[in-house]
C-alpha cells in the first residue's frame, strides 16, 4: 500500500542476517520483463543481507499457477531455510486473472504451512503494466528481507 509503514528493519539487524541461509526461489516467465526484475532486485537484496550466491537457487516455471508446485517440490528436499514465489499476474477482461490470482496465492501459502518453511510471496496482482513495472524492484527487495526474517525467526523459534 503507498505509504504504508511496513515496519522495516535496518539491514544491520541481526534478524536480516543471511550468511548462513540457503534459499530456493521459483520465477514465473509469464510477464517475464517483470519477473526478470523482480529476480534481479531479489537477487540483489539477498546479497546486502549476506545470502552467497551459491547458497541460492532459482527455477523457472510457465506461469504463477506453476510456482506452488514447485515449491513444493523445493520444500520437499528439505534443503531450503526459506523459499520465494516470484510472478506477475495483470489484469485482463476475463475472470481468468481472479483464478490465478486466487489459486497461486492459496498453493503458495499452503506450501508454507505444509512444510513450515517461510515463502515470501512476491507474485504481483495488478491492474496494468504500469503498476507492475512501479512494484518490481521494491516487491523484489522485500520478498528477499521477508525470506531472511522469517527464516531466523523460525530457526530461533525452533
Amino acid at each position: 500500500m503507498f505509504g504504508a509503514d511496513k515496519g522495516t528493519l535496518p539491514t544491520n539487524d541481526e534478524r536480516l542476517d543471511g550468511r548462513k541461509l540457503y534459499i530456493g526461489i521459483v520465477q514465473a516467465r509469464f510477464n517475464e520483463d517483470i519477473t526478470g526484475a523482480l529476480a534481479a532486485a531479489c537477487r540483489a537484496e539477498l546479497a546486502v543481507l549476506g545470502v552467497p550466491d551459491k547458497q541460492i537457487d532459482l527455477v523457472t516455471v510457465p506461469g504463477a499457477l506453476e510456482v506452488p508446485v514447485a515449491l513444493k517440490a523445493m520444500a520437499e528436499r528439505d534443503h531450503y531455510d526459506a523459499l520465494i514465489a516470484l510472478g506477475c499476474i495483470i489484469r485482463g477482461e476475463t475472470y481468468h486473472f481472479e483464478l490465478v490470482a486466487n489459486e497461486s496465492g492459496a498453493g503458495v501459502t499452503r506450501v508454507s504451512l505444509d512444510y513450515q518453511v517461510p515463502v515470501a510471496n512476491a507474485i504481483l496482482t495488478t491492474e496494468n503494466l504500469a503498476q507492475a513495472v512501479a512494484r518490481q524492484d521494491e516487491k523484489g527487495r522485500d520478498a528477499a528481507r521477508v525470506a531472511v526474517e522469517m527464516a531466523n525467526l523460525l530457526d530461533e523459534l525452533s
